[in-house]
Order: structure tokens, then C-alpha cells, then sequence
């Protein structure tokens, strides 16, 4: 092979690779679909409530769901760092929970969305403070297939 074909080989395979991650069903075609910042919602201290913020982040996800309904997902629920292991991984699975009634009642079949709980295990903001902690009070939808 000459140079210029292994580079176009190359070329080929990143585009087919980038596109892949992009197709419908991976979570990097949901969090553009849906805009990131609509794979999440987030909760105040020891709550699982949803909000009118929290509401409208699901309808955008229940309509992207309804579009795609091959495709199944996990809402991760998770706490920030006070409170016991055992508190937090409750309180991750009743806002898991709540996201998860949420979308049912929007008409997604349960049988296309799982729970998990991950409490206090699974930050996204190091920080022993109230900003990082609201980040981290939160349940998150990631695609399965």
C-alpha cells in the first residue's frame, strides 16, 4: 500500500468511528439530541422531588425516547458526600426512581428503563462545599445500546 492509502484508510476509519458514536442509540447521539444539560436533573438537600426544571429535562428525554423506541437507558441516581453510605445509596435510588416514574408517565415503558443507585460513590464535583455538592445531588440517564 502506498502512503497515501493507508492515510486515506486512515482518514476513513476515524470519520466511520466518529460517525458511529453519533448514531441513535449511543449516549453521545442522546446528550446532543437532547442537549447535555438535559441528560441530568438535579436535586435539593435530601429531596427526590421534581421540579419544574427537572420536568421539562425529562419531557425533552421522553420525547427523544419515544423517537428511538429500540433504545433502553439506566438513570443513575446519586447524593453528594454527607450522610451515611447507606442513607445516600436510598436517597440515589428514590431520585433514580422519581426520574424513572417521571418518564413512565410520559409514556416510556418501564421495561425500557433501569435504576441503579450509586449514593455518595460516584461525584462529579471533588469539592466539600454547596456548589459541588449541588452537582452532585443528581440523576443521570445514560443510553444502554
Amino acid at each position: 500500500m502506498t502512503k497515501s492509502h493507508l492515510m486515506l484508510t486512515a482518514a476513513a476509519t476515524l470519520l466511520l468511528r466518529a460517525c458511529a458514536k453519533k448514531a441513535p442509540g449511543t449516549q453521545q447521539h442522546f446528550a446532543t439530541a437532547v442537549g447535555a444539560p438535559n441528560t441530568t436533573v438535579y436535586f435539593d438537600t435530601d429531596q427526590y422531588d421534581i421540579d419544574a426544571e427537572d420536568s421539562a429535562k425529562l419531557q425533552t428525554q421522553a420525547r427523544y425516547f419515544a423517537q428511538y423506541a429500540n433504545v433502553t437507558f439506566t438513570v443513575e441516581g446519586h447524593a453528594d458526600e454527607r450522610g451515611t453510605r447507606e442513607y445516600n445509596l436510598a436517597l440515589g435510588e428514590r431520585r433514580a426512581n422519581a426520574a424513572k416514574n417521571y418518564l413512565v408517565g410520559l409514556g416510556i415503558p418501564a421495561e425500557r428503563i433501569r435504576t441503579i443507585s450509586y449514593g455518595k460513590e460516584r461525584p462529579v464535583a471533588l469539592g466539600s462545599d454547596e456548589g459541588s455538592w449541588a452537582q452532585n445531588r443528581r440523576a443521570a440517564t445514560v443510553v444502554i445500546n
